[in-house]
């Protein structure tokens, strides 16, 4: 471990929140508005933190300790995923398949921490949680697995080192196609337009944002902030397919993975600017459709 693997957890922890700031102001100056400050989600998880927390009394341990488990899972997430062209804080061989398995704890716990309200609309944005994580998953998974078997190894670091400038020489389709399914599964994974609108408040559409309406306080703060760094660990991810800079030099390769991350925070801005969230039951041919791009990516590395 190098000193410099460090400062990416660090970054993460005080900027992910910004990636959110950026966003919503892309979608203000589309929109013609000056929009929210970029201080703003700051002063939200400021506010809750210093919130009382309300608890129903039909809920259990597993509501209050959901927000806990979550955070915590994609803390450790964090540590294990590299950034650009610096390697992760802790790799071990096989930690692509550990990454995977933190995410879809963290979203367990949160499904779990929905149906322990006993609400009807909580069980409705869990159940739909949970279909369109059967569909994400294998995106992913094979995802990891085309970019494994080009970099003959399981561990995320190497992995993502073996993808160059040079390697998308010859491997350009198979990357162009594992950029377009992780930029789905970035998408889904985070609840943004088209598969959801995080600023909609009617249940019946709602889909994670209904399964955090009990949580208030600092729980929902850490779940807000849990989410922002989720938001940032698979940008990282995307931004390590699209921007192979290996100079050798750390801070230039860290300067272009967050620019690189800058570029993907305005992007999804302008397209929650410029179209609608996706009609429920379309929502699964575009997951599959991510899946199948995953696939044909490592059909073509195994070739």
């Amino acid at each position: 471990m190098s000193l410099i693997s460090v400062v990416p957890p660090l970054l993460a922890l005080v900027f992910a929140p910004l990636l959110l700031s950026l966003i919503n102001r892309t979608k203000a100056v589309v929109a013609g508005r000056r929009g929210q400050p970029l201080s703003q989600p700051y002063r939200d998880l400021w506010k809750l933190l210093h919130k009382g927390a309300v608890y129903s009394r039909t809920t259990t341990w597993v509501f209050r300790a959901g927000p806990m488990v979550g955070l915590s899972a994609v803390l450790i997430a964090l540590v294990v995923t590299p950034f650009g062209n610096i390697p992760a804080l802790l790799a071990f061989p096989g930690d692509a398949v550990f990454f995977a398995y933190l995410l879809g704890l963290m979203r367990f716990w949160t499904i779990l921490a929905a149906l322990d309200t006993g609400s009807s609309f909580e069980g409705m944005g869990a159940s739909r949680e949970a279909t369109y994580a059967a569909l994400t998953e294998p995106a992913l998974f094979l995802g990891l697995a085309a970019i494994a078997r080009h970099g003959e190894t399981l561990s995320l670091s190497p992995m993502f080192a073996h993808i160059t400038s040079t390697s998308w020489g010859h491997a350009g389709p198979a990357f162009a196609l594992l950029a377009a399914a992780f930029f789905v599964v970035f998408l889904t994974e985070n609840a943004r337009i088209p598969i959801d609108d995080p600023t909609t408040h009617l249940e019946l559409t709602m889909i994670h944002e209904v399964m955090v309406l009990d949580h208030g306080g600092p729980d929902f703060a850490f779940i807000l902030y849990g989410g922002a760094l989720k938001l940032w660990i698979l940008g990282a991810l995307l931004v390590g397919v699209l921007v192979p800079v290996r100079s050798g030099v750390a801070w230039l390769d860290l300067g272009a993975a967050v620019a690189g991350l800058v570029c993907l925070a305005i992007l999804t801005g302008v397209i929650e600017s410029s179209m609608a969230r996706l009609r429920l039951v379309h929502i699964p041919q575009l997951l599959v459709g991510a899946g199948v791009l995953s696939a044909l990516a490592l059909v073509l590395v195994l070739r």
